[in-house]
């Protein structure tokens, strides 16, 4: 499933990575990431930023699964400790901690498909609810 659904708007970037949202529920969300060629690193292993971005996009939707009224959720802080190379179908779940007013704290992990932990992450989000400023109608071919 694409993580539009999770995170209530586009993010074309995800969707360039293959990123796909597999199970959420209040407080919780995985996601998956099949590691490609061109998200490797020179080591041949997952590149750090492909593994920060899917733990990010975790965090966010996990945040998000408990306020409704959420438009989506924008990263604040995300701290992302690696622990083992990345390879094949990296598997990330979120888990919101703490949601207030507006920020929300996070915590999760990305392991291989294996079980293997890869990566701790935590993060602290911003809730963003409507505004009527017409962002969401953005094109994303173009930007505009």
């Amino acid at each position: 499933m694409s993580t539009t659904k999770g995170l209530g708007r586009l993010v074309p970037f995800a969707e360039h990575l293959g990123i796909r949202l597999t199970h959420q529920e209040p407080g919780k969300a995985v996601l998956e990431l099949d590691i490609r060629p061109e998200l490797m690193n020179s080591w041949r292993v997952a590149h750090g930023g492909a593994v920060m971005t899917l733990a990010d996009i975790a965090l966010a939707v996990a945040a998000r699964t408990l306020d409704a009224t959420a438009k989506g959720a924008m990263t604040v802080e995300l701290k992302l400790s690696f622990i083992a190379p990345g390879r094949g179908k990296l598997i990330a779940e979120g888990r919101c901690i703490h949601s207030g007013r507006s920020l929300a704290f996070c915590e999760g992990e990305v392991r291989d498909e294996r079980g293997k932990l890869v990566a701790k992450a935590v993060g602290t989000f911003m809730l963003r609810r409507s505004r009527d400023t017409g962002d969401d109608a953005i094109d994303p071919g173009t930007g505009a």
